[in-house]
């Protein structure tokens, strides 16, 4: 913690303090080859950047799983408002049967009424159907989105593991200088960043 407020460690500064690190050293000690100080430059410099888009995709990660959650809760709202809406519907049903069997048993001057019963019910239960279908359409859509958020949060989180293990090898190949580990290390930054962008294409 300094002066000015908390300093917060994210899941890459290590690596790149290390990388960072290594570069001063060697052109502190002002040994080893022009080559060699190119490769610690263009790694400390890859790992400078890998750090950066992983923490946004990383960002990404975590509120896609946010949305995924909330998502999925509105749809249970609704899921339960459409049921008390089909339940409305069954004491509608219930009322009518027993106003069609009345119509049968009463006496002609009061058909009419229970008739007037009759329409109204099914005139009530028609209106409950609707409101109770747009509700379960509602669900299904809420569902829709939540699935679609927790897609997305699985691509930020496999770009993000891709990246984070692309800085790993760019620490070790920094330690050993292996030209392998660096275009491996290419390859597995490449790979994060080509799955960040089927996430952000929604693929």
């Amino acid at each position: 913690m300094s002066g000015h407020g908390f300093h917060v460690h994210g899941p890459h500064d290590h690596e790149l303090e290390h990388a960072v690190q290594g570069a001063h050293d060697e052109h502190g000690a002002g040994h080893g080859s022009g080559a060699d100080k190119r490769m610690t430059n263009q790694i400390a410099m890859f790992t400078a950047v890998m750090a950066t888009v992983g923490a946004i995709f990383g960002y990404m990660a975590g509120a896609t799983q946010a949305n995924a959650g909330l998502y999925k809760n509105d749809a249970a709202i609704k899921k339960t408002e459409a049921s008390n809406q089909w339940n409305y519907y069954q004491a509608k049903s219930s009322k009518q049967n027993l106003a069609e069997l009345a119509l049968e048993l009463v006496p002609e001057p009061r058909k009419a009424f229970y008739q007037e019963e009759i329409k109204r019910y099914k005139s009530e239960k028609a209106e409950i159907k609707a409101k109770a279908e747009a509700l379960e359409a509602e669900a299904s859509e809420w569902d829709r989105k939540s699935d679609e958020q927790m897609h997305q949060h699985h691509r930020w989180a496999q770009a993000t593991t891709a990246l984070q293990v692309s800085i790993a090898l760019a620490a070790i190949a920094l330690l050993t200088r292996k030209k392998w580990l660096e275009w491996a290390m290419f390859a597995m930054g490449g790979l994060g960043v080509l799955v960040g962008v089927l996430a952000a294409l929604h693929v």
